[in-house]
């Protein structure tokens, strides 16, 4: 016992080179909980093949934990056994009032997917990079991707096709912005979000008309 403890000790200071601080709210979280080495033990689980692994972190400080896992990997020379840090993302388009913005959303926000050979010292980086709160696992084994889960996670990614997002809903008055229908109030009956269409009811004439609009010829009331 007492030399795993002086391997920790020995780890900690060769593991510790100019501090990667966070700022905002992630750093005065992080001080709240104490001293950033974290003093749990390496999982059991280790493994010298390449797996993904998911790692959690505070929400909204993803791209700056993620550049502080890969400046200490460059720092403490770990290219050989922690190969890629991503967070996914995927492209989705907000509609609102008839203007359209295209928006990075985080898929997982929260979470950060890492590319390692899981042994103590690998692990060691991660889990004590300021802003980590801990790997998804059982207990304290980080629990590596499925192949699967990978192609589904990397397909989402690499998808063209946008996702659109307004803020009307079924149900819900609008008011018709161009066409032969410009300026008249109608209600969503439905939503297609594949091809960025909406359907609206009407009044022509004393009667109850259906309408399929763009996403961006209508604006909510």
């Amino acid at each position: 016992m007492a030399d795993h403890r002086k391997k920790r000790s020995k780890q900690q200071a060769d593991y510790d080179p100019e501090p990667i601080y966070l700022d905002g709210e992630a750093e005065a979280k992080a001080e709240d909980e104490g001293p950033r080495v974290v003093l749990e033990d390496a999982p059991s689980n280790l493994s010298q093949e390449r797996h993904w692994y998911v790692i959690h972190c505070y929400s909204g400080y993803e791209n700056k934990v993620r550049h502080a896992i890969e400046q200490r990997i460059e720092t403490m020379g770990m290219r050989d056994r922690i190969f890629d840090v991503i967070i996914p993302t995927e492209e989705e388009i907000e509609v609102k009032d008839g203007k359209r913005r295209t928006i990075e959303r985080r898929v997982f926000p929260g979470y950060i997917l890492v590319e390692m050979k899981l042994d103590e010292d690998s692990w060691y980086v991660v889990r004590n990079t300021p802003g980590v709160t801990g790997f998804v696992g059982m207990g304290n084994d980080p629990t590596p991707l499925s192949e699967e889960e990978v192609k589904q996670i990397m397909a989402r990614m690499d998808d063209d096709k946008p996702i659109f997002k307004v803020n009307f809903k079924v149900g819900q008055k609008v008011r018709i912005s161009s066409g032969p229908f410009n300026d008249f109030i109608g209600t969503v009956a439905a939503i297609d979000a594949d091809k960025a269409k909406v359907r609206v009811i009407v009044e022509f004439f004393g009667r109850e008309t259906p309408v399929e609009l763009d996403f961006m010829e209508v604006e909510k009331i």
